[in-house]
């Protein structure tokens, strides 16, 4: 099936020219009955949805509720127009079984043979349009928005050479504010992506997190914050994570990616220009990750007796894998890779949820 998402254009031509295959076509699926899932305040037709990244604009978003999508976020935004790294950003991985950490410390080959068991790698550098376009294009979503059906605005702080830390929150919060303005159902903060921290993941870095999350919760009150984050090997350091952060935010989503070399066939680096050694792997090859950090964060939550939602994401493909992440502790469950391939996929889910 044509992947929604175009790998073979570039980021700027999906941008203009996409969304492709059946999410192009106009057609609606209907909803039927009263939406019985809770969704923080909301109540919504499914417990399922699209998380950051392949949905890059208005039209995409608004393709992804018209294919029964219920619960869609509009890709994540700054507060400046942010470049996207050059063509190619998503390739197919050559990966046996499951992406080990181990494993994942070697190098994985890339090509643009996409196959079943799909894994890919990501790498766009977390671009982004100007706040007055986005803003714009958010705030018609809003409007269009059916009942049953929640779009959630992603975004994230920008470093900048010579920057101090408290102009590095005030970005944050900055782009929370500009999103709160746009009328969007929920927000969430960004805290997984390479080099936005004093280490290698800002989600890393607890007492930074804090601060930040502090921040924006202060300046959009009421409304629902989930915040994204990791993959977290040490048990200790999420317990403390999660202590100090779960109170604060109304969900947490995990995974993101899971960051490894890749290379071409020859071993030689396949994604062009300089810090792109490394990309984000998704897709089925990371399936355990999410489903581990689920059913981790719900034990903490239990143990903690907090509240949030628990957003399971990475690797779901299928009903199946939808199913195994609810069992597992995940309040919501969301798709990236499996759904830019199944443009069907929130269907195919509703039809054996019934």
């Amino acid at each position: 099936m044509i992947p929604f998402y175009n790998p073979e254009k570039s980021y700027e031509d999906n941008l203009t020219e996409g969304p492709y295959g059946v999410f192009s076509d106009s057609l609606v699926m209907e909803m039927e009955g009263e939406p019985k899932y809770n969704f923080f305040s909301y109540k919504v037709y499914s417990p399922f949805g699209i998380p950051a990244g392949p949905l890059i604009n208005g039209k995409f978003v608004e393709a992804a509720l018209d294919k029964g999508f219920d619960i869609v976020t509009y890709k994540t935004v700054r507060t400046r127009k942010y470049p996207c790294h050059p063509w190619p950003n998503v390739l197919s991985l050559e990966i046996e079984g499951n992406l080990s950490l181990e494993k994942a410390q070697g190098k994985l080959i890339a090509d643009s043979n996409y196959k079943e068991p799909l894994s890919i790698t990501n790498s766009f550098g977390v671009p982004s349009t100007e706040p007055e376009f986005w803003q714009k294009e958010i705030k018609e979503l809003v409007k269009k928005t059916r009942g049953g059906q929640i779009i959630i605005g992603s975004f994230q702080g920008t470093k900048k050479e010579g920057q101090s830390v408290d102009d590095y929150i005030k970005d944050f919060c900055l782009a929370a504010k500009l999103l709160k303005e746009t009328g969007v159902h929920v927000l969430e903060v960004n805290l997984s992506c390479p080099n936005e921290g004093t280490v290698d993941l800002l989600c890393y870095d607890t007492e930074r997190s804090i601060q930040v999350v502090k921040s924006i919760k202060n300046e959009i009150r009421e409304i629902p914050l989930i915040i994204k984050i990791a993959y977290f090997e040490n048990d200790d350091i999420l317990f403390y994570f999660v202590k100090e952060i779960g109170s604060i935010v109304q969900g947490i989503s995990a995974i993101n990616t899971i960051s490894a070399t890749i290379v071409d066939k020859n071993g030689e680096q396949i994604l062009p220009g300089e810090g792109r050694s490394r990309g984000g792997v998704c897709g089925s090859a990371i399936k355990w990750a999410g489903l581990d950090m689920v059913k981790r964060l719900k034990n903490i939550r239990k143990k903690l007796g907090y509240s949030f939602t628990i957003i399971g994401v990475g690797g779901v493909m299928n009903f199946d894998d939808f199913i195994e992440y609810r069992n597992n502790g995940a309040d919501i469950v969301m798709s990236a890779t499996g759904s830019m391939w199944n443009p069907y996929l929130a269907r195919d889910i509703k039809e054996k949820l019934e």
